[in-house]
């Protein structure tokens, strides 16, 4: 994993006017080699500096969730392994926020599509899929370019201690309903 980030980073600062394009395409070509967006955002971040590798994060975190967007669209069989996947993870009928779901992107090993999936099913259309996206994916592009390179030395108390810390906001973030079976209506 070391020389994978040693020789992105060779090849984004090598490639002169076009790192930038380069930088957006590896974002969304990431999922085919499996690349951590963390990773590729810390790598923006080292370089291309904070508000650039900001922006170039954003940009193609969300066009990468935009081809997820249509993919779904086009390929059920996706859809229907991811909505297995849901189930079996947190449940059937479980519906999350976007405000959890951008929370719950800053967790680095919980699968990104599968949270982009999430998204896809609570949107009526592209619109409200787009705009879903773009918010849950801010947090993560920011926190994760502006820390850069010191992510990988947190120690594993550190890492605890983030984890812990960002559960009482999926608790804030959740979705405030009230269910009721038709039995105890009527009742």
């Amino acid at each position: 994993m070391e020389n994978l980030d040693e020789y992105l980073t060779l090849v984004i600062e090598t490639s002169g006017i076009f790192a930038p394009l380069l930088f957006i395409a590896l974002h969304i070509i990431r999922p085919i080699f499996f690349i951590p967006v963390v990773l590729l955002c810390i790598l923006g971040g080292l370089v291309f500096g904070i508000i650039p590798g900001i922006a170039l994060s954003i940009i193609g975190i969300t066009l990468s969730s935009m081809i997820f967007f249509f993919m779904a669209n086009s390929m059920p069989s996706t859809t229907a392994r991811l909505f297995k996947m849901k189930k079996k993870l947190i449940g059937r009928d479980t519906q999350m926020t976007t405000g959890q779901i951008a929370v719950l992107r800053l967790i680095p090993f919980i699968h990104f599509h599968l949270l982009s999936f999430l998204i896809y099913e609570s949107s009526k259309q592209f619109k409200d899929y787009f705009r879903s996206s773009l918010v849950a994916n801010v947090p993560v592009a920011i926190i994760y370019t502006a820390i850069g390179q010191s992510i990988s030395n947190f120690s594993p108390l550190h890492s605890t201690g983030m984890l812990v810390g960002i559960v009482p906001f999926l608790y804030f973030f959740r979705r405030k309903e009230i269910t009721f079976t038709i039995r105890e209506f009527l009742s």
